[in-house]
């Protein structure tokens, strides 16, 4: 198989398909990593911004990495940035008022509600870059030197921003009763 960086390097000696390959292998990851920060509308929108700002700068793209997964990434947070700098602050909080109270009579799904609701104060609550390093890792099934690249910034210094997370988290009192409390519905199922 072709890896993607072969596919880029096709591209910028002239092959108009080659990076329209490596569009289908990462466009369903990269359209979620974005669904999960602005909505799937928004992401819609983003999505085509984050193709053509890829093909734009595809002569920077290291070659010695044969994934663009983590480049993805990178032009994808470049993008994010840029909307959510264009947005008026009130949208960028979400309306929790369309929620009422007792919405869904299953337990998992309020459990979810529930985990949701403590995750996301203490998510907000972490330096933006332990934030995106944690989020790469956890969610974008990244590893850590890949979480790096994407955030152009040393391996070691992506190391130390996901342990200062995940530490962060651990020790805040919601978070650490939540986790308290999945333990102990996994031990009793």
């Amino acid at each position: 198989m072709t890896t993607d960086a072969e596919l880029i390097g096709r591209s910028l000696a002239g092959d108009k398909e080659a990076f329209v390959e490596v569009i289908l292998r990462h466009e369903r990851a990269v359209g979620a990593f974005l669904a999960r920060r602005v909505g799937r509308e928004a992401a819609e929108d983003l999505l085509g911004d984050v193709w053509v700002a890829a093909f734009e700068s595809r002569r920077s793209y290291d070659r010695s990495f044969p994934e663009a997964r983590p480049w993805l990434y990178g032009v994808a947070l470049n993008r994010l940035r840029r909307h959510w700098r264009s947005q008026p602050a009130e949208d960028l909080v979400p309306d929790a008022t369309s929620m009422a109270n007792e919405w869904d009579p299953w337990p998992a799904v309020d459990a979810r509600v529930d985990t949701r609701a403590v995750l996301r104060p203490a998510l907000a609550r972490l330096r933006p870059e332990e934030r995106e390093v944690l989020s790469l890792v956890a969610w974008e099934d990244l590893t850590v030197a890949d979480a790096a690249r994407a955030l152009r910034m040393p391996a070691g210094t992506a190391r130390r921003l996901l342990h200062q997370a995940r530490t962060a988290l651990r020790n805040t009192p919601e978070v650490a009763a939540l986790l308290t409390d999945l333990n102990s519905v996994k031990e009793s199922q």
